[in-house]
């Protein structure tokens, strides 16, 4: 994948997508998408299923190649990712698992065990001895994140971070999410949860069939109208 620099103009921009296409045979996943995410924001993908979040996320990892358009980010650029369905050995502990990702990454080794222990805290995972194998969904999500922030990458992206949580781990997640936005971390959220989105987020795109149908901001003014309701009256209340 090719990235290019911003402009001057776009000094403001972490990351700039500019009529990105991606096409399986005949079928068009993401139709010529154009949005950006500003420095320090937190940023949805919001839309039902099949509407092209995870494949954009994709693009913009380079896991995946587009079929057209661009993307643009800002210089030196780094990214944490956490998917939607995170996978750890179950047989290693959390401690094991940042560990290990750590030495991928190339972290120095003075600095990977106090990072390591500084991440654990956060999400709450200190416990060394507790392997992968008897973790709770939530408990994977949030090593996830920590997993995610190794290097304290410059752009954070969540994959349906509260999925399959219950109502106290999507709360616990959410205040994570908060704490790091406090930080001025810059965050891309993929979520259906809208209630979440609406807590944490700035802004967003509505999305269904790889196009942008909507848009919202949290300091616009929606006429009282909820997140929810604004959702369902882009899409037409089916995905």
């Amino acid at each position: 994948m090719i990235y290019h620099e911003v402009t001057k103009e776009d000094v403001n921009n972490m990351l700039k997508c500019n009529s990105i296409t991606k096409k399986y045979k005949d079928v068009t996943v993401v139709d010529e998408l154009s949005f950006q995410v500003k420095e320090g924001e937190v940023f949805a993908l919001l839309g039902s299923n099949g509407a092209g979040k995870t494949t954009t996320i994709k693009m913009i990892l380079g896991l995946i190649q587009k079929n057209g358009g661009e993307i643009e980010k800002k210089q030196d650029l780094t990214i944490g990712y956490s998917p939607e369905t995170p996978f750890f050995p179950p047989y290693l502990t959390g401690r094991e698992v940042l560990t290990y990702y750590a030495k991928i990454q190339k972290i120095t080794k003075n600095t990977i065990n106090a990072q390591v222990s500084e991440l654990l805290e956060m999400v709450g995972l200190e416990d060394s001895k507790t392997k992968i194998k008897v973790y709770s969904k939530g408990m994977l999500q949030r090593l996830a994140l920590a997993q995610a922030l190794l290097a304290d990458p410059k752009l954070l992206i969540l994959d349906e971070p509260t999925a399959g949580l219950d109502a106290l781990g999507r709360v616990e997640m959410m205040q994570l999410i908060g704490n790091l936005k406090k930080q001025g971390k810059t965050i891309i959220i993929n979520s259906h949860i809208l209630n979440d989105i609406e807590r944490v987020c700035d802004r967003g795109i509505i999305m269904k069939k790889g196009k942008i149908l909507g848009t919202w901001e949290r300091e616009a003014d929606h006429q009282g109208k909820s997140l929810e309701e604004i959702f369902v009256e882009t899409v037409g209340g089916i995905g």
